[in-house]
């Protein structure tokens, strides 16, 4: 089956995904034209030998995903768990990471070694910051909302540090407080425990 790629205009600058079927296989956002958003996400996309045929511009209106992820750049709260997403390629650890990752709700945070206890790896924190850092697909993975102990740890999307800043900021309103040091996250009593499947 070949891959789609649909790019289309945000609050956050140009977005573009690519699906094969109705599965998500990389997304990339922030970026100042189509074309380059379109560049980007190809450098995300797991090599399968498969065709690449992108539908961009007109081949966004319409499309359920593209209306979500506009919202979602516009500050509203959307839900993506039910989006089906490509981990093939991913080892037990880092598939668990990312589901783990998934489950954070809007407006909530964690830090990375509070990501790993919830994957079930205690003590892998720096781990678990290699897997956020190869999210192939942010926002949909929300692997913004994961901090380090001492601030907003790091974030590989254009504009890096500020578009996290910019992201927590649409979701909580508080992005003064995190990015204060000695505040990685939201108070505790905010936070939902997470669990994840064994698969």
């Amino acid at each position: 089956m070949s891959i789609n790629t649909c790019a289309f205009e945000t609050a956050l600058g140009y977005m573009a995904f690519a699906r094969r079927g109705e599965t998500v296989l990389a997304l990339s956002f922030g970026h100042a034209t189509e074309e380059a958003a379109l560049l980007s996400l190809s450098e995300r996309i797991p090599t399968s030998g498969t065709g690449v045929r992108a539908v961009a511009g007109t081949g966004a209106d319409g499309d359920e995903l593209v209306e979500r992820l506009q919202h979602f750049a516009r500050g509203e709260q959307v839900d993506f768990d039910d989006v089906s997403l490509d981990l093939s390629g991913r080892t037990l650890f880092q598939r668990k990471v990312l589901q783990a990752c998934r489950a954070i709700p809007w407006g909530n945070t964690c830090t990375y070694g509070e990501l790993a206890e919830t994957a079930g790896f205690p003590g892998a924190a720096r781990a678990v910051g290699s897997v956020m850092a190869q999210n192939r697909v942010p926002l949909i993975v929300p692997c913004h909302r994961v901090l380090s102990v001492c601030g907003l740890g790091g974030y590989s999307a254009p504009q890096g540090i500020s578009m996290k800043q910019r992201l927590l900021s649409l979701e909580s309103g508080i992005i003064g407080v995190l990015a204060q040091p000695g505040r990685d996250s939201l108070e505790p009593s905010a936070r939902r425990e997470v669990t994840v499947g064994s698969s």
